[in-house]
């Protein structure tokens, strides 16, 4: 069955950097789209970045463009989100998944997702 499962999460101070990673299993990961999503404590659910199957296209949130990068290793089946210039609101429970369907940007499928790593950004 589909597995992610995310980590690399912490406490960082304000400005500082963190790399997060997905491992995925049980599906052809580079058949997929995929996405990073966050959620934070009493607050809805928000798309922070996608990624095309091969990599060459990404889009981000207005919020997190120029700080966070997005990338994907379709070798070890690996999602990674770098975030840098970290602050107070990227504080969250980051979670990654695929997309709906293979080989298509149509639309996250929120029931991919792993467990989730927490990122907090304080001082």
């Amino acid at each position: 069955q589909v597995q992610t499962v995310e980590s690399g999460g912490g406490l960082v101070q304000p400005g500082g950097s963190l790399r997060i990673s997905c491992t995925t299993s049980g599906f052809i990961f580079s058949d997929y789209w995929m996405y990073w999503l966050r959620q934070a404590p009493g607050k809805e659910l928000e798309w922070v970045s996608w990624i095309s199957q091969s990599g060459d296209e990404t889009k981000y949130r207005e919020s997190v463009k120029g700080r966070f990068v997005i990338s994907r290793d379709n070798v070890k089946n690996t999602l990674y989100l770098q975030m840098n210039l970290l602050k107070p609101e990227d504080t969250a429970l980051y979670y990654c998944v695929r997309d709906r369907r293979p080989r298509v940007r149509g639309g996250f499928d929120w029931t991919s997702r792993g467990q989730g790593t927490q990122v907090t950004v304080s001082s």
